[in-house]
């Protein structure tokens, strides 16, 4: 052979000009390769500019959200010792704040609000929006109260207007649009009535039995809040009282989006997973349509190196143009999160772009690319310049060691890109270990289904079915390629939508007539019977008579509470040592519980011992189990009880949990209130029942469900918008993926469908073959995938998201047959241009 023509010293240039010029030739063939890397960057990127805005602005926005550097609040007046580290730190403001139902004597409207009973200059950061905006100033001065602006609207009230409070009416000073530590949903379930906190006692709202909280508020900027957290916060919590500190509240309000975040990392992995898979499909499409030109460039002189540089220069070049348009268009997308989730976060987020998400995303184009086109562009390395002369000539090495290293490599990115979205190595290699199951038990039962074929081979068949099941197992056949590959995109696919019925299934809210809507709180046993009669004047059915009792733990497995706040070494969660539990009675379990050790006793007679069950979340913190006894104070009455049972309780549900739950005839003596619950059909007898009882009842608290269910339905659908857009965003990249995998059958298929056609075969036939060929594919693949993601989002709802999982059918309804037709149809596209031309035409063509 000649000398190599192409060793000048412009041969670097040369290169790139090759690669430019076959680019331009084969662009049709390297969209879905395009497409591939700018879906999966799109979704990376988006996600990433979200949750790094999310954080900077939950950090930014702390202070201003709490209002103060931190908080000490208790639920009850604090008692003396805990009053003493309150003073010693001198609070700068303080609050006491409650639910109750007010009233507008101008035009008798009642609502449920959260009063909130200020004294001192609060808030220390961010501002008290009023208007007038002399309000916010006024107010404590003029004895007046600042009344939730929307609320206001609703009502038609306006400044110098009145406020019934329990006994106390006072003048509204102004109409109130933000102040500190409220949100969207709390403001629209209980709008937020601010008073000077001197007209408190007044109100006559506080009485046995109410729910209220009182804070105290300080602002000490260059204090040591994680120091001052560290040794204060036993000393309080012994006490009942909890110290929060701004930092500590960032934290939490990044803790309450975390299954979402969790999701949608999970998109952006899946996303990115199936672009790598399309990469390596469209690539080998590309790749196996240019070997024989690499094989001509090889007889012309051009190196192994070369003719590799050729390829992969154009294959980079692609990659960086496809993850500068992905990276733009994830910056155009993280736009839409914060207005679509305004009314979920506490606060605006404020969308700033940052360098280290675009960067990552540009990188990620490339690497990916790269990475995933090695496998099938190192074919090109060891592609013989016989190749061109003999055709079907094989390459003379194998590159086995060459393909090891480049596996490897593949695999560290992936481990690294998985261990970088989700911050844990466990969960990180847990998700490549499942992706490397998945891959080879597709590529087992793709092997196991052609020797299935081929051993039970119906030989009596007709021509086009012993044709078809041919194509799955003679040479050149794609079983195993499209099996896996459809299989890994149907798998991920049905992962994503697995996942997202996960965390949306507990999203339906509903309202039934059988189902309580309208509760009715902190009802006196003296005021029951006459409320009950309201209900009856008002044509509403009472459904729950909830009697609550309120008690104290006096001692837990025979030692005293004093006792277990003295002992340094105990594990005893504070916080119980000095709570008024709410407890009840009742003869059986309701929906949200579930016994998990022990047994419940329905029905207990007076004289004998006292069985109790309590949640699980209060044994673990209590250190008890079954059979161990505590004594309960009640009302200045030792009862002595032991656990029977423990209970895991679903505090997420809409309805009234407890930790302490006694047995009927326990309880029925005691010193009580009650709840009660009915159903209302519209807003007009919601309005009257409440109108009626805060008139004749001011201590009487009202929930109205119905408000809550709405508020609750328009945040969770505002979260699934989002996770359904980036789910669509993934499923759409693993479509893509499919129909490049199932094209890369065209190399072969079409040279054997036009010898048909030589031998006479007719349109139809062939058509058949095809058809049967693939429905077969796309079934089997799809199945494995979808059997296999079932299995794979069991593991996620328990392992990672926590939460029950039940499946949905449509992967099965939809994706399957939807999978299996979209293989189909790509199938028999690929020789549509067999059956348009004459065999020689064709044959030219393609050879």
């Amino acid at each position: 052979m000649s000398k190599p023509i192409f060793t000048s010293k412009g041969s670097t240039a040369w290169l790139f000009k090759m690669a430019w010029r076959d680019a331009k030739a084969s662009k049709g063939r390297l969209l879905l390769f395009m497409a591939s890397i700018i879906l999966g960057i799109a979704a990376v990127v988006s996600i990433q500019l979200f949750s790094q805005n999310l954080k900077d602005n939950i950090q930014g926005q702390s202070k201003q959200l709490m209002g103060a550097d931190f908080i000490i609040d208790s639920n009850q007046l604090p008692n003396e010792r805990a009053q003493a580290i309150i003073d010693s730190l001198k609070p700068d403001a303080s609050e006491v704040n409650f639910v109750s139902m007010i009233a507008f004597p101008k035009n008798e409207g009642t609502k449920l609000v959260r009063v909130r009973a200020l004294e001192g200059d609060f808030p220390f950061y961010g501002e008290m929006t009023t208007e007038p905006a002399s309000a916010a100033l006024n107010y404590q001065k003029d004895g007046g109260a600042l009344v939730d602006a929307t609320l206001m609207l609703q009502f038609d009230i306006n400044p110098g207007d009145s406020i019934k409070i329990g006994e106390v009416i006072l003048p509204i000073s102004g109409a109130l649009k933000a102040i500190p530590g409220s949100t969207a949903i709390s403001t629209s379930v209980a709008p937020t009535i601010v008073i000077p906190n001197r007209f408190i006692a007044e109100t006559e709202l506080l009485q046995f039995g109410s729910r209220k909280e009182y804070q105290f508020f300080y602002k000490a900027p260059n204090l040591d809040l994680v120091l001052l957290e560290k040794q204060l916060d036993p000393m309080l919590d012994a006490e009942n009282v909890d110290l929060d500190t701004h930092t500590s509240t960032s934290q939490r309000l990044g803790q309450r989006y975390d299954n979402v975040g969790k999701f949608l990392n999970l998109a952006a992995f899946i996303a990115l997973l199936l672009g790598c898979i399309g990469i390596a499909s469209s690539v080998n499409i590309y790749i196996k349509e240019k070997l024989t030109a690499v094989a001509v460039l090889k007889c012309m002189g051009a190196t192994r190196r070369q003719s590799f540089l050729i390829f992969l220069i154009q294959i980079s070049g692609i990659g960086i143009i496809g993850g500068l348009i992905g990276t733009g268009i994830g910056a155009v997308l993280q736009e839409l999160f914060p207005f679509i989730l305004k009314e979920f976060l506490p606060f605006d987020v404020e969308v700033s772009i940052s360098l280290q998400p675009l960067i990552m995303g540009v990188l990620l184009g490339f690497f990916m690319s790269v990475l995933f086109a090695l496998l099938p562009l190192i074919r090109t390395w060891y592609v013989s310049p016989l190749e061109v002369l003999r055709i079907g000539a094989t390459p003379s090495e194998k590159p086995k060691r060459a393909r090891l290293v480049i596996f490897t490599v593949i695999l560290l990115f992936l481990f690294g890109f998985s261990l970088w979205l989700l911050n844990d190595w466990k969960f990180a290699l847990a998700f490549v270990a499942g992706t490397l199951v998945t891959f080879a038990i597709l590529a087992g039962i793709a092997i196991l289904s052609m020797k299935v074929v081929k051993t039970y081979f119906p030989k009596r068949a007709g021509f086009t079915v012993r044709q078809s099941l041919l194509n799955l197992f003679r040479p050149n056949n794609q079983t195993l390629v499209l099996i896996v590959a459809i299989g890994l995109g149907t798998f991920l696919i049905s992962t994503l939508y697995f996942t997202k019925d996960i965390l949306l299934a507990k999203t339906e809210v509903g309202s039934a007539s059988e189902n309580a809507n309208l509760i009715t709180l902190d009802v006196q046993s003296d005021q029951l019977d006459a409320i009950v009669k309201t209900f009856d004047a008002n044509d509403l059915k009472l459904i729950d008579n909830i009697p609550l009792v309120t008690m104290r733990m006096h001692s837990i497995k025979g030692k005293l509470v004093n006792a277990i706040r003295q002992d340094s070494t105990s594990q005893i969660r504070g916080w119980l040592l000095n709570h008024e539990f709410r407890t009840t009675y009742r003869e059986s379990l309701i929906e949200s519980e579930e016994i998990i050790e022990g047994e419940w006793t329905p029905v207990q007679n007076p004289e004998d011992p006292i069985i109790i069950s309590i949640s699980d979340n209060l044994a673990a913190d209590a250190k008890v189990t079954v059979g161990d006894p505590i004594v309960f104070n009640v009302q200045g009455v030792l009862m002595e009880t032991t656990i029977g049972s423990i209970r895991k309780v679903d505090w997420g549900r809409l309805q009234l949990n407890f930790s302490i739950l006694f047995s009927k005839g326990v309880l029925e003596d005691a010193p009580q209130f009650n709840v009660l619950t009915t159903y209302v059909p519209d807003d007009e007898s919601s309005a009257a029942l409440q109108r009626d009882l805060v008139a004749k009842f001011p201590n009487v608290t009202i929930l109205d469900l119905r408000q809550v269910y709405t508020i609750v339905e328009d945040i969770l659908d505002k979260v699934s918008w989002i996770i359904n857009f980036m789910a669509f965003f993934s499923i759409l990249t693993g479509i893509i993926v499919l129909i490049g995998s199932v094209r890369n059958s065209k190399y072969q298929r079409i040279k054997e469908s036009v010898l048909l056609r030589t031998l006479g075969a007719k349109n139809s036939q062939i058509l058949n073959i095809a058809a049967l060929e693939y429905l077969f594919l796309g079934i089997l693949g799809s199945l494995v995938g979808i059997l296999l993601a079932l299995l794979g989002s069991l593991l996620l709802a328990i392992l990672v998201f926590k939460e029950p999982f039940i499946p949905s059918a449509i992967p099965f309804l939809v994706f399957l047959p939807g999978i299996s037709l979209l293989v189909l149809g790509i199938g028999l596209s690929n020789i549509r241009s067999v059956l348009r031309s004459s065999p020689l035409e064709v044959l030219r063509k393609e050879v």
